[in-house]
């Protein structure tokens, strides 16, 4: 199997000066790029760290974040992205859950953390007591060796719950985030020709998908820095971006934002995916007549990635269920009493599928406890009817998020 920093390097060979990434005014060329992600890498490998360490990421988005995943693909390293929001003493409990060993952030954030635990301590944007200045640091960009790394190595450990609470961190090798995004761009023919926006804060899995996607094909990422229903609508206006997978919240957003707004109309959609939870009928119709393109809403979970997928338009008579197994996954409903549901019949959703995470960070006992064979429980309730639709049905425990 490819590397992700391969299939990279060889799309800054074949197009060295197309735009990277966009991201708040700012651009990037796949050129310069590989540049920045080599003196992040130097700067990593000269002040210890090594191979296998896992690195704590505290930033917003930004083309420096997207730069640090393939620093960690190219030295094998593992990043834990965690929301720069948070307060100071979950920060550090979920890092010390995690054995982070070193970490990366803007200065406003790391002056509010516990610094005495971490060992390499990076600044990007100013002076910190006992960090390194990156902005006063030597560019060394000489290309770094990253022949050892094998795939199999973890590459990002993510956060499914416990920012406030006992941190759940799944582990997500090389190999997964190659596999997801090979699967999305199959599944929804993206291309080189494409302009791919990724509206969700990057310490989240569909993010970081959005921003791999794009750089895997040589193709144009638009990242957006902070989501707004009338910013998202003007940077596919402005970038004519053509695909998106967004979660229901913010789509919700912006079908009331085209009720109220008199904006500029746009053609350069070709494809919208919905993800995270069900949308209303309505929405979707609404979408898809004033945006123009195809409207596909999906199901997955950060364990198992994207398991179903349903295209509204050729779907007109199962708007209400979240589509069906996508190639190479298999989806049933397990009932209470560990038995296979027929058609119809709710229960658990269980999924088998080659992109599966690799497991919950020394947690074994609790990663065996979500297998029912070979098939991953993803606690969300279901039911999967004859023609093979599956229908969410909402959580097996409810969550209840106070003031959150």
């Amino acid at each position: 199997m490819s590397k992700i920093i391969d299939v990279f390097y060889e799309n800054v060979k074949k197009s060295p000066n197309k735009i990277a990434i966009y991201c708040d005014d700012k651009k990037i060329t796949y050129k310069d790029l590989s540049i920045l992600v080599n003196v992040f890498s130097n700067l990593f490998i000269s002040n210890g760290i090594k191979y296998l360490d896992n690195v704590g990421i505290i930033l917003p988005n930004n083309i420096e974040f997207i730069a640090l995943m393939l620093v960690a693909a190219q030295i094998g390293i593992a990043l834990v992205p965690i929301n720069p929001a948070l307060p100071s003493e979950n920060i550090n409990n979920i890092f010390k859950v995690t054995d982070v060993k070193h970490i990366v952030g803007l200065s406003s954030i790391l002056k509010s953390i516990n610094l005495n635990n971490y060992y390499f301590k990076l600044s990007l944007d100013g002076k910190v007591n006992n960090c390194i200045n990156f902005l006063e640091t030597i560019k060394n960009n000489k290309i770094v060796e990253y022949c050892k790394t094998n795939g199999k190595e973890p590459f990002i450990l993510t956060m499914t719950s416990g920012s406030t609470g006992n941190p759940k961190p799944i582990v997500l090798t090389q190999n997964n985030k190659l596999d997801r995004a090979l699967a999305a761009i199959n599944l929804y023919n993206i291309s080189t020709n494409d302009t791919i926006l990724a509206a969700t804060p990057l310490h989240h899995s569909l993010a970081e998908r959005l921003a791999l996607i794009p750089l895997l094909l040589g193709a144009t990422c638009i990242l957006m820095p902070r989501f707004s229903s009338v910013l998202w609508l003007e940077e596919i206006k402005k970038h004519k971006v053509t695909f998106t997978i967004a979660v229901s919240s913010q789509l919700k957003q912006v079908a009331e934002t085209l009720k109220k707004h008199s904006l500029p109309e746009i053609n350069s959609l070709r494809c919208i995916v919905s993800s995270s939870s069900l949308l209303e009928t309505q929405i979707k119709e609404e979408l898809v007549r004033k945006l123009h393109c195809d409207f596909h809403e999906c199901y997955g979970t950060s364990e198992i990635a994207i398991a179903t997928n349903i295209n509204i338009s050729a779907s007109q008579n199962k708007l209400q269920s979240v589509g069906c197994a996508i190639k190479n996954v298999e989806i049933k409903i397990l009932k209470d009493n560990k038995t296979i549901a027929k058609a119809n019949e709710p229960g658990e959703i269980i999924c088998k599928t080659p992109m599966l995470f690799a497991g919950y960070y020394k947690l074994l006992d609790l990663t065996k406890k979500a297998m029912f064979g070979n098939y991953f429980c993803t606690g969300d309730l279901g039911k999967i009817d004859e023609d093979g639709f599956l229908y969410f049905l909402g959580r097996k425990k409810d969550l209840i998020i106070s003031g959150g």
